[in-house]
């Protein structure tokens, strides 16, 4: 069978720009299992020589791992949760209901998404300090919850239209009432926007340091991303340990990601197309 010449120049375009992307993860995997002398070395060796683990017993052996971990779940799952719940419980009327002012909302919506994270810092801090929350976790789960609903909102009424109402009109014939209708028909076909907005909102919070380095003023309430900064001190960085501790705080990110990736093709698609 011949091959398209046209195809094979797109298939090889798309392994180089795989492996522009694949490089940084491949490096810190291979950092983390090196010696630290090799890398603290000048030559840079693709393929390791030797490899150690000492690297990840002395980034586990860092003060307060356990407590971090922990500390960073609850407040990403819990975020993930509340910008779940409450995306879909706004998302459905915009999408089914017509009222007054509906296009307005969601227009602030999609502004309220584009304002960075950075620019909302000073306001939420004062705000977390008038209300008393600042070092407590639940100040970063607040946080991180109105930083992640606007997207939640604004893709889930994507998918909310995507489905034909009419389903839910036959359901009810048949004799569902309102909920019952919602729950059988349109919450299942609702499960890749679900899948893709929980994995936007478990990254963003998951990675987030700047709020959980300022708010949280005692050392036990920090979160991992605080901790990788651990390795950084006033006599250098421990490079070596600081992969190592960079592919640990990866593994939760892909776990969530590899038990959630098969919605997450079709959901990645399919719901942020219709305005």
């Amino acid at each position: 069978m011949r091959i398209a010449p046209r195809k094979v120049l797109l298939s090889a375009l798309a392994l180089v720009v795989a492996a522009f992307f694949l490089f940084p993860t491949y490096w810190m995997i291979t950092s983390a299992l090196k010696p630290r002398a090799d890398v603290l070395s000048p030559a840079y060796d693709l393929i390791p020589l030797a490899l150690t683990l000492d690297n990840f017993v002395t980034a586990f052996s860092k003060p307060g791992f356990g407590t971090y971990l922990t500390n960073s779940l609850i407040v990403t799952l819990g975020a993930v949760a509340c910008s779940l719940v409450a995306g879909l419980l706004a998302a459905v009327p915009l999408a089914r209901l017509k009222f007054r002012g509906r296009k307005g909302f969601v227009l602030l919506v999609l502004i309220a998404q584009l304002a960075p994270l950075e620019a909302l810092f000073i306001p939420m801090y004062l705000l977390m300090k008038d209300v008393g929350l600042l070092n407590t976790l639940p100040s970063l789960l607040l946080v991180y919850f109105a930083t992640t609903l606007p997207f939640t909102v604004w893709t889930l009424r994507g998918f909310v239209n995507g489905i034909p109402v009419e389903l839910e009109e036959a359901a009810m014939v048949d004799g569902c009432g309102r909920w019952g209708a919602f729950r059988r028909v349109t919450l299942p076909l609702l499960g890749p926007g679900l899948v893709a907005t929980s994995v936007f909102a478990f990254i963003t919070a998951w990675n987030e340091f700047l709020y959980a380095f300022v708010f949280m003023r005692d050392s036990s309430k920090y979160t991992l991303p605080v901790w990788l900064e651990s390795f950084q001190t006033a006599f250098g960085t421990d490079w070596s340990a600081a992969m190592a501790g960079a592919v640990v705080y990866s593994v939760p990110a892909l776990v969530f990601f590899l038990l959630v990736q098969r919605k997450l093709v079709a959901g990645g698609t399919a719901g942020a197309v219709k305005g």
